[in-house]
């Protein structure tokens, strides 16, 4: 297994607070009984109790455990022995340590079970019963839900934003005892960002038009093409087996990594990273992560893979996942052909009509150029979009130094995500 690079590292980390403590115990000194393999590192980090903690990283999977009592994955001292091995402090060829073995035994066996548990062939009478009771459940539940959203309109918008966010829990958590996990977390979404925006009427409008619209796709889901209903399953929160993606389309080609985000949804984490073959096709990797949890370390921004990969059903871009491990190619030094803010805003709106269900977009532009007030994005017909509220419009300026540069982003809401920016030869994530 070859080394991390500390970026890397810093990519899998949760938060900046993770990094900042990470870095701080990334020294020798409080370490012991450090190793590492091809598979694992190891090592006891010494706190300000009497017992040092025990820390142990696949950096395959990869997976971490710790003995302390951070609920963050990794924890800092995950992240400090990672950087300490990416920087060539840990070496291999360590006897491994009791506590890193253990650990490595029961992940075996847990693999072992996993896999005996999928190779017991499915009963095709007892899943269809299975999704028969699901689709029922949903049923009522749209029902419930129609009314609920009536009742919200006809009350006013004014009068929704001032209830109190249990009003929007108690309507997500009867959504999830109707397996709408994805409606209920678009209840939530909308009552947290009520009272946050302040284009808040605009955005409870609009919101609540694409719920609308949702339960009256559900009711008509017979009159749909398939990709649509793909689409539509997956914005409700039905979800497509691994092995049924795996048995539909697929492509082997050589893919860029145009940028990655890394956000928290309540209780989970999700990470999306954009894909794109030498034709233009877009492929989305999205991996989720929940309490206890840990994601995969993202693909950085500008890398090139050799790699097969299985399509989710649904419209273009479709979500995807990689088949096989892939093969790391040379690094792309620019992020390739992109269009205008004009283009890409159409494109957009293009995109609305046939996927309404979907929010976010993604964009490659050329030659743009970056704006601090109010932060954006400004082509040379003067044609701008708006940058996500939490652009770090200061350091991009800085990186950039005033010079018309090439951006991959998403639009969502109107406003842009700056994933990375292509400047001097390289690929940068933002």
């Amino acid at each position: 297994m070859s080394r991390w690079t500390e970026e890397q590292v810093l990519a899998a980390a949760p938060d900046a607070s993770s990094i900042a403590a990470g870095r701080k115990l990334a020294v020798p000194g409080p370490w012991a009984e450090t190793g590492a393999n091809e598979v694992l590192i190891w090592g006891k980090c010494q706190g300000s109790g009497k017992t040092p903690y025990q820390t142990s990283v696949d950096v395959v999977a990869p997976a971490y455990r710790c003995s302390c009592p951070s609920r963050k994955f990794p924890c800092k001292h995950a992240i400090a022995l990672l950087l300490l091995w990416a920087r060539g402090v840990i070496g291999d060829g360590a006897a491994m340590a009791e506590f890193a073995k253990d650990w490595a035994e029961q992940r075996s066996e847990k693999a072992e079970a996993k896999a005996k548990r999928s190779e017991t062939p499915a009963d095709p009478a007892a899943q269809a019963k299975r999704l028969a009771e699901r689709v029922a459940k949903m049923d009522v539940g749209v029902d419930d839900f129609t009314v609920w959203l009536a009742d919200l309109v006809r009350g006013g918008l004014a009068a929704a934003r001032a209830q109190p966010y249990a009003y929007w829990d108690r309507a997500a958590a009867r959504l999830v005892d109707a397996q709408l996990p994805g409606l209920a977390d678009r209840v939530r979404t909308l009552g947290e960002e009520a009272l946050s925006r302040d284009d808040w009427a605009e955005h409870m409008l609009c919101h609540i038009g694409r719920l609308r619209l949702l339960t009256q796709a559900w009711k008509r889901r017979d009159q749909l093409s398939d990709a649509d209903a793909a689409d539509l399953r997956s914005a409700l929160g039905l979800t497509t087996p691994t092995e049924q993606v795996r048995e539909g389309r697929t492509r082997t080609a050589q893919w860029q990594v145009m940028g990655a985000h890394r956000s928290d949804n309540g209780p989970l984490q999700q990470q999306r990273t954009w894909l794109r073959a030498d034709d233009g096709e877009l492929a989305l990797i999205l991996e989720t992560a929940g309490p206890g949890q840990n994601l995969g370390v993202p693909q950085l921004s500008g890398a090139r893979i050799s790699a097969t990969l299985a399509f989710y059903p649904g419209n273009a871009p479709q979500r995807a996942l990689i088949v096989d491990t892939p093969e790391a190619l040379a690094p792309a030094d620019r992020l390739g052909q992109g269009t205008t803010t004009v283009q890409a805003l159409s494109d957009a709106a293009s995109a609305l009509a046939v996927a309404p269900w979907r929010t976010r977009h993604p964009v490659c532009l050329n030659d743009v150029w970056l704006q601090a007030e109010p932060p954006a994005v400004l082509d040379r017909d003067g044609v701008g979009a708006l940058l996500d509220p939490e652009t770090n419009i200061e350091l991009l300026l800085a990186m950039t130094g005033g010079q018309s540069v090439d951006l991959f982003g998403e639009l969502e809401d109107g406003r842009l995500r700056i994933l990375s920016v292509s400047l001097s030869g390289r690929v940068i994530a933002s």
